[in-house]
């Protein structure tokens, strides 16, 4: 039998559900067909890390933004970098095939 993966959105919408009490534990377990157990080791986990929600600093947070800010800049440097790499070649190419192989010499690139 293969071993179910839940997502952290689930187990927080059910973790949720079981802070409120409008249903047992064992309710819950048995329309979602997980155990018991695993309930409450969701709802403990959940209850020692929440205090991480309201702790995060505003320096944190930037810093987290500044850190997506820049894998973006990254991203769009290597692909203007791949793009004149890609056009590059192509005028050495078109350059070799018009003036000739010797086309950096007669230029002035090459001496």
């Amino acid at each position: 039998m293969k071993k179910r993966q839940f997502t952290a959105a689930y187990k927080a919408k059910i973790v949720l559900e079981i802070l409120r009490e409008e249903k047992t534990i064992s309710e819950i377990g048995n329309r979602e067909e997980i155990a018991v157990s695993q309930l409450h080791g969701w709802k403990k986990e959940f209850t020692e890390n929440v205090e991480r929600v309201f702790s995060q600093t505003k320096i944190e947070r930037e810093a987290k933004s500044n850190t997506r800010e820049i894998a973006d800049r990254e991203q769009s440097l290597m692909a203007k970098v791949g793009q004149l790499t890609i056009e590059n070649d192509f005028l050495k190419k078109k350059s070799a095939q018009i003036i000739g192989l010797d086309w950096e010499t007669k230029t002035g690139f090459k001496k």
